[in-house]
């Protein structure tokens, strides 16, 4: 089995779509209005922005989390500053020898974001 799509929950799709292209820093794949859908492509994996979506607690991956809250520091809320939260000792999580580092951001529309970067100590 394979992920293949996460929804998420937005008011206002122009300011969710601005919201996700800074925070993703890459365009989005497709937009269907109506009804009101925005795709983001996730290296194989489907962002969805819905009015009529739940809410969820989605955690992206980022080369580094320090860059991506300057990125969005300005439109978004910083809930958590960049920490690290595990460091692992094999492949069970996370690749080995590689700290952990989350951070979360509330969207545009008030979503929590996690954040979250694999580097090495």
């Amino acid at each position: 089995m394979q992920l293949v799509q996460i929804a998420q929950h937005v008011e206002d799709l122009d300011r969710a779509t601005d919201f996700y292209t800074v925070l993703l820093n890459r365009p989005p794949l497709a937009r269907f209005d109506p009804p009101g859908l925005v795709f983001f492509d996730l290296d194989g994996v489907r962002l969805l922005l819905e009015r009529e979506a739940p809410r969820a607690l989605v955690y992206l991956r980022v080369d580094n989390v320090h860059e991506a809250i300057e990125r969005v520091r300005s439109i978004a809320e910083v809930v958590s500053a960049p920490h690290v939260i595990f460091t692992h000792e094999n492949d069970l999580l996370g690749p080995p020898g590689h700290e952990e580092w989350q951070a979360f951001v509330r969207d545009s529309e008030g979503n929590l974001v996690g954040l979250v970067a694999f580097q090495r100590p």
